[in-house]
């Protein structure tokens, strides 16, 4: 289960014009609740049965039930309304507003979502059910990724629907489309901000019939962003000595059209076509530590994809599902030797580029034949091709290929109860390797999740499984600069879940849900020295399937509508990870509380102020500096504010104007690598 379900979002309601909000920490929590403002009176929360009509049903990946009008679903929904309202306009930013989530930063200047502890190696991401992870290493840049083209963003956990596919083993994140409900509609916005950042977006759909279309494209860009009040560069030659961060440069555009033809309510196909065109500089590090030093810049980054939804109906009692797709991914990376980036690095290393290619079909047969059940067969197969290509080094090939059987039913156990049970077998095999040995390894995975009704103000939900890992290429095959040796016989990680939780209406205009939940991980892939001689020395480094951690923690959120023109939010995380091998190697990159807020407040017809507040505490971070206390360090807590006021002076437009990181505060995600401080947005927003 997740902290906002389907059945009750609790960042907002879909048809509500506010947000549901996350998360506290100490006194932050207390000034939420005095700010309390949101306008609309919350709406109607939407079951999975039951879409908002802008949403592509196709995209979606979801079990259901409909014996009794009961669902389970364990996935949290961000909808349209809610990425508009908290101006979150890429997926990174948007995920952070669901519990369990928090976000990183790594030496690559790539955004990481991580959920309840988990990396996104480990939990996918997909667009309308389609894999977009990168097949090389699994990782994806978040920041990457806008949102202006989105209906909504689903947020499963250790419950992941089996018909995702392999490697959901901490969870899965899925981006869904929009899809016209009307013969012409769409919207348009423009905005600046601090750091010379300016966009522009557009979104149209037609409708005509039993045909439909719908269309978007994004820019996003910025030359850099400010640097926070007080911000030290560390470095004995410093590169950021002024008032905004240097090499920070982005720009990100972004294009999809979808075709689509609806023969009958159960019958319906679409292509889709995305491109996505980015450019980004590297930030360099600022810290105590004397390495990581690195002037670097990504000239392209890039991707595209090109994908086949169908649902067919089978009789009275049967469908059909399917996806096919193909998708291309590439980066260049470029060296310099100082922060003047006039003189390239030309090694076996640098210029570093990358070609990736994936293709995969899925079909899912849907019955309901027997009485109370839902029984969804899924098929998945998928080729993952990586090319690393350098003038210097050879031309490196690898390609593997990713099978899944899956079977997941949905069973009504009386007019109070549901439950969902699932089983996956899972088989990857290296088919071409450059000269290193071939591999192959398999995976079993179960679920088992259960619903019970409590009358008409809440119900209890359980959940446990059993979710694996493959290891990627990188993790197989990379010799880290000739410090490694391969292992192709790498077997998965494992993930065993459990969850327990309550969510309803406690109490006239609110909507709460706890969820306490425990995840202990087995054959987590580390680092091993092993005795060889080819590595320049008498060890060499491989991995291998050696660790094992536990990971632990409560969330709690609460939606509750003050008034009839007021409404906040909060939600709160606890999150305890252990290293249950070694104590003293610390897992990273999460922090150990963490709180986001929202409120907003229509104090007249045409006019909304808006504030939220973030904050967390208890982040272990890797450190090689002084005072190097075992290779990590804590950072420090903090709380940031924002607000924004907006003013309609028609139905169809928007101006608003907002700031960001209110009191200039200088916080950091990874150790030496500041976040942006007090920044200034506005932006004009059209419908139509």
């Amino acid at each position: 289960m997740s902290g906002f379900s389907a059945q009750h979002p609790a960042i907002a309601p879909p048809h509500s014009p506010c947000l549901r909000l996350r998360t506290p920490l100490h006194a932050s929590l207390s000034i939420l609740i005095c700010l309390a403002t949101v306008a609309g009176s919350g709406g109607r929360p939407a079951t999975a049965d039951e879409l908002p009509a802008e949403v592509f049903e196709l995209g979606v990946v979801q079990v259901t039930g409909k014996a009794d009008g009961t669902s389970t679903q364990s996935e949290s929904i961000i909808t349209r309304e809610q990425l508009d309202q908290l101006n979150r306009e890429t997926v990174s930013d948007a995920v952070a507003i669901a519990p369990g989530v928090n976000l990183s930063v790594n030496s690559r200047n790539e955004t990481i979502v991580l959920l309840r502890g988990f990396d996104p190696r480990q939990v996918p991401v997909f667009l309308d059910g389609i894999p977009q992870y990168v097949p090389y290493d699994g990782y994806i840049d978040f920041g990457r990724f806008t949102t202006f083209d989105l209906a909504e963003i689903r947020v499963a956990k250790g419950s992941a629907s089996l018909l995702y596919g392999p490697n959901t083993l901490g969870g899965a994140i899925n981006l869904v489309s929009r899809k016209p409900s009307q013969p012409l509609e769409g919207d348009a916005r423009v905005g600046l901000a601090s750091g010379g950042e300016r966009k522009v977006a557009g979104n149209l759909g037609l409708r005509r019939g039993r045909w439909y279309m719908q269309a978007g494209w994004s820019m996003l860009d910025a030359d850099s962003f400010p640097l926070p009040d007080g911000f030290r560069d560390y470095k004995p030659n410093p590169t950021d000595t002024g008032d905004e961060r240097e090499n920070a440069f982005r720009s990100d555009r972004r294009s999809s059209i979808k075709l689509g033809f609806e023969a009958d309510d159960r019958t319906e196909f679409a292509i889709g076509y995305v491109r996505q065109d980015g450019e980004k500089g590297n930030p360099v590090y600022t810290g105590r530590a004397s390495s990581g030093i690195r002037y670097w810049r990504w000239p392209w980054w890039d991707k595209e994809s090109l994908y086949l939804l169908g649902s067919l109906g089978l009789g009275a009692n049967s469908s059909l599902r399917l996806r096919a797709w193909e998708d291309h991914y590439g980066n260049g990376l470029d060296a310099f030797t100082n922060a003047s980036y006039d003189t390239p690095i030309h090694n076996t290393s640098f210029p570093s580029t990358y070609e990736d290619l994936t293709r995969g079909a899925s079909a899912e047969l849907i019955g309901s034949a027997f009485a109370n059940h839902g029984l969804h067969l899924a098929l998945h197969l998928k080729e993952d091709r990586h090319r690393d290509r350098n003038p210097q080094s050879p031309l490196k090939d690898y390609r593997d290929l990713t099978s899944s059987l899956a079977i997941e039913d949905f069973i009504s156990l009386g007019q109070n109860t549901s439950l969902r049970a699932g089983i996956s077998r899972e088989r990857r095999e290296a088919k071409e390797v450059y000269h290193w040995p071939t591999g192959s390894t398999q995976a079993n995975n179960g679920l088992i999740e259960w619903v019970h009704r409590l009358g008409e103000d809440g119900e209890l939900f359980a959940g446990a499984s059993h979710k694996t890992r493959f290891p990627t290429i990188k993790d197989r095959y990379s010799a880290r600069m000739g410090r490694a040796l391969p292992n192709p016989d790498l077997k998965p990680e494992v993930a065993r879940h459990f969850e327990f939780g309550w969510r309803g209406q406690p109490w006239q205009g609110a909507h709460f849900e706890a969820t306490a939940f425990l995840s202990r991980i087995s054959d987590l892939i580390q680092d091993a020295e092993v005795a060889s001689d080819q590595c320049g020395g008498t060890v060499c480094d491989q991995a291998q399937n050696i660790g094992r951690a536990r990971h632990r923690g409560v969330e709690l959120s609460l939606q509750q509508a003050l008034g009839e023109r007021a409404q906040a939010g909060i939600a709160y995380t606890l999150l305890d990870r252990d290293n249950l091998d070694d104590p003293s190697k610390r897992l990273t990159n999460s922090p150990r509380q963490r709180l986001f807020g929202h409120v907003q407040w229509a104090f007249a017809p045409q006019w909304t102020l808006q504030a939220n507040v973030e904050t967390e505490q208890g982040r272990i971070v890797t450190y090689s500096g002084p005072g190097n206390r075992g290779g990590f360090l804590q950072l420090g807590g903090y709380a940031i504010f924002g607000a924004k006021l907006a003013w309609m002076p028609r139905a169809d437009t928007e101006i608003e104007l907002g700031v960001r990181n209110l009191g200039d505060k200088w916080y950091e995600l990874s150790e030496g690598y500041p976040m942006p401080g007090r920044s200034w947005f506005a932006n004009l927003y059209y419908r139509y």
